[in-house]
C-alpha cells in the first residue's frame, strides 16, 4: 500500500514542481523513513534542486511544503520542513488504516519479463553442508520476494556433474575396485558415503602424482563422455542430487530446473560459445609463456581488471578441457536467450516424495512438451564471495560479445561463509583443540572432511527444539511434538541464515538460533501464534464483530494524540511498508533488511500486546480498534513469514 501512496505522492509532487519551478517530469527520489516524531515519510527533493535552482534547500523545501499543505490531499494530513531541507509528511491515519483493513497485503500484479535465479548449486559429490544452507536460504528468499513483487521467476539449481569434485569421487570409487552396479549395495546414505570418500581421495590426489594423473584422465573422460566412466559419474551424481533435493525440501526450498554441465558440453553449448568468443577475438590462443597452448581471455584493458598483474584468464586449458568460467559463459548466454540453441528436457526421475515435478536437462531424447526455460531479462547468480572474480569474468565475456545490457543484468548475489560457534561445533561432533575452544568460531573444510552435514545440523536443531517443548505440551502426542519441533527448527535455521548482511561472516550457534527471545525465527513464530491465540479466545468468548464495526473502531485514531494511537499507528505503518522494504531488499540484495523489518514489526506487536490487553478491555470502541490492529498484524505478518519461507505452528 505504501507504494500506492508513493505513486500518488510522486504525481502530486511532480505537478507541484511544475507549478512552482516550471520543471517538467522531474524524477522524484524515493522517500526515506524518518524517526516517528519527524513524520511518516521524508523526501530529499530540495537538495538536488538546490543546485539546479541555485537556491537554499530549506527555502525550496518550505515552498514545496506550503504548496502541499495548500492542497486537499486524500491521504496526507500535514507536511513540514525538517533539518536543512527535508520534506516530512504525515499521513491521515484512519483512512490509511481502513485501506489496510479492507485490503490486506497482496502480491503485486504480474509484470512483463522474467528473472532467472540460480542458487544452491551443490557439487554432486557429497552431502550438503552448513555453508550450502546459507546459499539456499538467501536464494529462495530472493525468489519469494521477486514473485511477491510481481516478477516471474525461474529457479535453477545448477549441477556441475563434470567438474573436479565429481571426478575425485569417481577416482575414489574406481580405486576401491567398484563399478556402477556397486552403487546399489552402499548401505546408509549415499551422500554421506561419498562425503568420506571425497576427503580421503582428495588427500591422495593432492599428495601423489599417480592421483593427479588419474584425476586428469577421469576428468577428460567425463567431458568427452567416454564409457564406463561417464555413466558412472552420472549415476553417482544423480543419487547424490536426490539427497540434496531431500535436504532442501526439509526447508521448503524447491526448484524449476536442474541444468547439467554435462549437457552444456554434450549439446555443443560450449562448442558454439567457443566459436563466438574466438571469432569475436574475445579469446586468443597463447603461443608463448606460462599459458602456452591455452585459449585465454585478455582482460587487461577491461573495466575492473586494470590493476591485475596477470589479467589473462584461461578459458580452455592446453589439454583441451574447458575451465568452469568457459562453461559458465555458455550457460549465461543461454539464460538470456542469446545462444541460439536450447537444451533438451525431461523430468528428473527420482524427485523426493512431496515435491512437485522437477525438470532437468538432458543430451538424450527429451520430452516433447515442456515449459519454456531460459530467455531471462535479468539473471541472479547466488554464489559465495570467493567466486566474485569469476563472476566478473563471466559478465565481461557476455559484454565482450556485444551484449552490454545483458552483462549489466548479470547480477552476482555474493555472500560470506558460515562458521560454527565452538559450542555448536562440539555438540555436532567436532573434536576441538584447546585453542579452538577459545576462538569465537570454528572454520570448516569439505576437502579435509572437516564440516557439518546440513541434515545433521537440521536433525540436531529438531532434537534440541523437541527437548525444550517436551515438558511444556503434555497434551500433545509424540508425533505432534516432533512436528512442532521440526517447524521451530526450520524457522530458527532459515531466519539465522538471512538475518545478517551478506558480506558478514556468520557464526552459527544453535542455542542462539533456537531462542524464543531476541532476533530469531522462533520469536517471529511465537508472535504469530500469540496473535492467532487472541482471535481464538475472542471467538470463544463470543466477540465476533462485523467488518464495518472493526472499521469504526479505527476511527479512534482520529481522536487526538495518545500513546496507544501512536503504538497502533506504528504497527500499521510497519505493515504497509512491507512491499517497499521488499523492493529495497531486492535492489540492494540485502535480504537482512527485510528480516530486520519483520523482527521489529514483531517487537512492536509484542510490546503492544503487553500494554493494551484485548480480551478483557471493557470499552467496546477501544476493544474494536485493538482487535482490528491484531488482525492486521496477523495478516501482514503471515505474508512476511511466507516471504521468508518460515512456517508458523498452530501453537508454541
Amino acid at each position: 500500500m505504501i507504494q500506492e501512496i508513493q505513486k500518488s505522492l510522486e504525481r502530486e509532487l511532480t505537478q507541484i514542481l511544475k507549478e512552482l519551478f516550471e520543471l517538467e517530469n522531474y524524477s522524484i527520489p524515493e522517500p526515506m523513513y524518518p524517526e516517528p516524531e519527524m513524520g511518516d515519510l521524508a523526501y530529499t527533493i530540495a537538495f538536488p534542486l538546490a543546485k539546479t535552482l541555485r537556491k537554499n534547500p530549506k527555502m525550496i523545501a518550505q515552498q514545496i511544503v506550503d504548496a502541499i499543505n495548500g492542497k486537499a490531499l486524500e491521504l496526507i494530513a500535514k507536511a513540514e520542513v525538517g533539518g536543512n531541507g527535508y520534506i516530512n509528511l504525515r499521513l491521515k491515519r484512519e483512512p490509511v488504516a481502513a485501506k489496510l483493513q479492507h485490503t490486506p497485503l497482496q502480491p503485486e500484479p504480474k509484470r512483463e519479463g522474467k528473472a532467472i535465479v540460480e542458487h544452491t548449486n551443490i557439487n554432486p559429490n557429497k552431502a550438503a553442508h552448513v555453508g550450502h544452507l546459507r546459499n539456499a536460504c538467501l536464494g529462495d528468499s530472493l525468489v519469494r520476494f521477486l514473485r511477491f513483487m510481481g516478477t516471474a521467476v525461474e529457479t535453477h539449481n545448477y549441477i556441475d556433474d563434470t567438474g573436479v569434485q565429481v571426478a575425485d569421487v569417481v577416482v575414489g570409487f574406481r580405486r576401491q575396485g567398484k563399478t556402477e552396479k556397486d552403487l546399489q549395495s552402499i548401505s546408509g546414505r549415499i551422500d554421506y558415503f561419498f562425503w568420506d570418500l571425497y576427503a580421503e581421495t582428495h588427500h591422495w590426489i593432492d599428495t601423489t602424482d599417480e592421483g593427479k594423473a588419474e584425476r586428469a584422465h577421469v576428468l577428460k573422460a567425463m567431458e568427452e563422455r567416454e564409457e564406463p566412466i561417464f555413466s558412472l559419474s552420472q549415476a553417482i551424481a544423480n543419487r547424490i542430487i536426490e539427497c540434496h533435493l531431500s535436504t532442501m525440501a526439509r526447508l521448503k526450498i524447491e526448484y524449476d530446473l536442474l541444468p547439467r554441465e554435462s549437457d552444456i558440453i554434450g549439446l555443443k553449448f560450449w562448442h558454439h560459445t567457443f566459436q563466438l568468443l574466438r571469432d569475436k577475438g574475445v579469446i586468443v590462443l597463447a603461443e608463448e609463456g606460462k599459458n602456452k597452448g591455452c585459449w585465454v581471455m585478455r582482460l587487461a584493458g577491461s573495466e575492473g581488471f586494470q590493476d591485475m598483474q596477470d589479467a589473462d584468464k584461461i578459458i580452455v586449458r592446453s589439454n583441451g578441457t574447458v575451465t568452469y568460467v568457459g562453461k559458465d559463459i555458455a550457460y549465461q548466454l543461454w539464460k538470456f536467450g542469446l545462444l541460439g540453441i536450447d537444451f533438451r528436457y525431461k523430468h528428473f526421475e527420482r524427485t523426493p516424495s512431496g515435491l512437485p515435478p522437477l525438470w532437468t536437462t538432458t543430451s538424450g531424447q527429451g520430452d516433447t512438451s515442456v515449459p519454456h526455460f531460459g530467455g531471462g531479462d535479468v539473471v541472479y547468480n547466488v554464489i559465495d564471495q570467493r567466486q566474485s572474480y569469476l563472476q566478473k569474468v563471466v559478465a565481461e565475456g557476455v559484454r565482450a560479445l556485444g551484449y552490454t545490457q545483458q552483462s549489466e543484468r548479470s547480477i552476482h548475489f555474493a555472500y560470506e561463509m558460515v562458521t560454527l560457534s565452538p559450542k555448536t561445533a562440539a555438540e555436532l561432533g567436532f573434536e576441538l583443540t584447546a585453542e579452538e575452544r577459545q576462538k569465537s568460531f570454528v572454520e570448516m573444510s569439505g576437502r579435509k572432511g572437516l564440516g557439518v552435514k546440513a541434515d545433521d545440523l537440521i536433525d540436531r536443531l529438531q532434537q534440541k527444539a523437541l527437548e525444550r517443548i517436551q515438558p511444556l505440551y503434555q497434551d500433545l502426542n509424540q508425533q505432534q511434538k516432533e512436528q512442532l519441533a521440526s517447524i521451530i527448527a526450520i524457522g530458527a535455521l532459515r531466519y539465522f541464515m538471512i538475518r545478517f548482511t551478506r558480506n558478514t561472516v556468520i557464526t552459527f550457534d544453535m542455542d542462539e538460533a533456537l531462542s524464543f527471545e531476541g532476533e530469531t525465527g522462533p520469536y517471529l513464530q511465537y508472535s504469530m501464534v500469540r496473535a492467532r491465540s487472541i482471535f481464538r479466545k475472542l471467538e470463544d468468548s463470543g466477540f465476533k464483530p462485523a467488518e464495518d464495526e472493526l472499521a469504526a473502531g479505527l476511527k479512534l485514531l482520529n481522536e487526538g494524540e495518545s500513546q496507544e494511537n501512536e503504538d497502533t499507528w506504528q504497527i500499521i505503518l510497519g505493515i504497509i511498508r512491507v512491499k517497499d522494504i521488499a523492493a529495497k531488499a531486492i535492489r540492494s540484495l540485502e535480504i537482512s533488511y527485510f528480516a530486520k523489518h519483520v523482527f521489529e514489526l514483531a517487537q512492536r506487536f509484542n510490546n503492544y500486546y503487553h500494554k493494551y490487553p484485548v480480551l478483557h478491555e471493557s470499552d467496546r470502541s477501544r476493544k474494536l480498534q485493538r482487535t482490528a490492529t491484531v488482525r492486521m498484524f496477523a495478516e501482514g505478518m503471515q505474508t512476511c513469514m511466507n516471504m521468508l519461507g518460515i512456517p508458523v505452528p498452530e501453537r508454541m
